[in-house]
């Protein structure tokens, strides 16, 4: 399970945790908010995971970082080839652990913007985990994306449906006590609570 503290990932990690042993990957890299990373780690702990990892990538920055005029048309938080370097560790986690899924909580409106979270993409990447593995192979590990088909309004009603704690996710882009509600991430939120007709925990806290 790769686990953010965003409501993506905690659905997914609620749609699976009675089903599944699940270990969490957290990816701590260059200008991801301190808030989320407590917010992941909140999460698994409310959903009692079996394991919750940290994986540190100094090195790996958003185009913000690097330079957001080499990266038009993808926004401030885009991360060249993420879901390629994020899938890789934890394929290499799951070769150790042994486990027979990779999940992620991406959603159909991912697809708009990013490639690399497109059926063909995590095709791929399934077919040359197997290839690079023989544990993976042997086990036919599969990568798991339960929420492609919804979008964003539509996880968010999901969310509320099965139990999720919506009030220990967190969607901002900067850091702090609360959420920013100006940055793209807080606009996203609100877009989806508003088209989901979902009241917002954090609106009232």
């Amino acid at each position: 399970m790769l686990l953010s503290g965003g409501i993506d990932s905690a659905t997914c990690l609620y749609l699976t945790k009675d089903k599944y042993r699940i270990r969490a990957l957290t990816f701590v890299y260059e200008g991801i908010a301190e808030r989320e990373l407590n917010s992941a780690g909140d999460l698994a702990k409310a959903a009692c995971v079996a394991e919750h990892r940290l994986v540190r990538l100094p090195d790996l920055k958003e185009a913000s970082e690097i330079g957001g005029q080499k990266f038009p048309g993808y926004p401030p938080t885009y991360i060249p080839m993420r879901n390629s370097v994020f899938y890789s560790f934890a394929a290499s986690f799951a070769e150790e652990v042994r486990a027979d899924y990779l999940v992620g909580g991406h959603n159909k409106d991912d697809l708009a913007v990013f490639r690399d979270t497109s059926p063909r993409f995590f095709a791929g990447l399934e077919m040359s985990f197997r290839a690079g593995s023989k544990i993976l192979a042997a086990r036919k590990t599969r990568i798991l994306r339960p929420l492609e088909g919804r979008t964003k309004a539509q996880v968010v009603k999901l969310a509320s449906r099965i139990g999720v704690p919506l009030e220990l996710t967190w969607s901002c882009h900067r850091d702090g006590g609360d959420h920013c509600w100006e940055c793209a991430g807080c606009a996203m939120r609100e877009e989806a609570f508003g088209e989901a007709g979902t009241e917002d925990p954090l609106r009232n806290l």
